[in-house]
């Protein structure tokens, strides 16, 4: 399937309250620069890093985007 990882990380939204990969998913989804097409690990982790957004934190993206590869990579 080809489906940028923006799209597969939407699908954690609306989860439960402290989820860690929805409130991720939220401020992604807020961040109206967020490369929403990328689908390669390296861009996409440039730009977090370059973010430090705290909603965003590189740990729950590392987490999210080896689940985004185990499914669709």
């Amino acid at each position: 399937m080809d489906r940028s990882f923006y799209r597969f990380v939407l699908s954690f939204r609306g989860g439960v309250k402290g989820d860690l990969h929805a409130m991720f998913a939220e401020g992604m989804f807020n961040d109206l620069s967020f490369p929403k097409e990328e689908k390669a690990f390296d861009p996409l982790s440039r730009y977090i890093e370059d973010k430090a957004d705290s909603q965003m934190p590189s740990v729950i993206f590392d987490e999210l985007y080896r689940l985004y590869e185990e499914r669709f990579l």
